[in-house]
């Protein structure tokens, strides 16, 4: 039973590893037949591997083509390594971003056309929101989204959200993706994003975007509250948010780009 446990575990990596492989990702995927003649194994057991991999997610099956390909939760685990520095070095910088603001902070990761919150620590102030931590709200109309969507242009927008209009949300939300997108490059030029009543009447945001070691985008910081206190206070929370947003970055292994000055420049040419 161990002998035959074993067998059974090698086949489901390898199968992983060809999905995994230039072949299955230049041609969307691979079939059962293709997959058993790399493997060197009997159809009937690669089939039935298959389908206990997508039981689990782990692989998904094209509905026209019938290929396989890698599944959304194996991009999950794999993106947790990354992510466990990112958790650990976090709520210091969340907590300084508590101190300096005096309002609520949060770390953020995206999830689908969702927001999803990881790390939240309250203002000190009597009127605050509850925590955050678990919470879904939607991408197209916080401050958070809009930091975690930076890098995303036009049609990846689109696919994201399916099609041109978004969901009803606060009164100041973009109501289309153009719209949208004109606010993402609106905040891609300063580096962080701000928000006024978008998500409900009366609360403020602002946000910036922590990137991982390749340089893409991980996670939002981003500092809510309520507008009669902190609207004017938005881009200069937002340049704080920059700065420290890069700070975890290179905490978790990002470099950002050197800038040489011109002067610089030419003497090195």
């Amino acid at each position: 039973m161990a002998r035959e446990r074993a067998t059974s575990l090698r086949r489901a990596i390898e199968l992983l590893l060809a999905l995994g492989g230039a072949e299955a990702l230049s041609s969307g995927g691979l079939g059962v037949k293709r997959l058993t003649d790399l493997l060197d194994d009997e159809k009937s057991r690669v089939s039935r591997t298959l389908r206990t991999l997508h039981e689990y997610a782990l692989v998904e099956r094209d509905p026209e083509t019938l290929a396989y390909r890698l599944g959304w939760r194996l991009y999950t685990l794999a993106s947790r390594a990354g992510e466990a520095r990112l958790l650990a070095a976090a709520p210091a910088k969340v907590a300084q971003l508590v101190e300096e603001l005096n309002e609520s902070v949060h770390l953020s990761v995206l999830s689908g056309s969702q927001v999803v919150t990881l790390v939240s620590q309250p203002s000190p102030r009597a009127l605050t929101a509850a925590s955050w931590v678990g919470r879904e709200i939607p991408a197209h109309c916080t401050s958070s989204g809009r930091a975690l969507l930076l890098d995303h242009d036009l049609a990846e927008l689109r696919a994201l959200f399916g099609g041109e209009a978004l969901p009803a949300a606060g009164p100041r939300a973009p109501a289309t993706v153009g719209e949208l997108y004109e606010r993402v490059r609106k905040a891609r030029a300063t580096g962080y994003a701000t928000v006024i009543e978008e998500s409900e009447p009366g609360l403020v945001a602002a946000a910036a975007p922590v990137r991982d070691h390749r340089g893409l985008i991980a996670a939002a910081l981003n500092v809510s509250a309520p507008a009669f206190r902190f609207a004017s206070r938005l881009d200069e929370a937002g340049e704080l948010l920059r700065r420290v947003a890069e700070e975890l970055s290179e905490l978790v292994g990002w470099r950002p780009p050197r800038h040489i000055p011109a002067l610089e420049r030419a003497a090195v040419e």
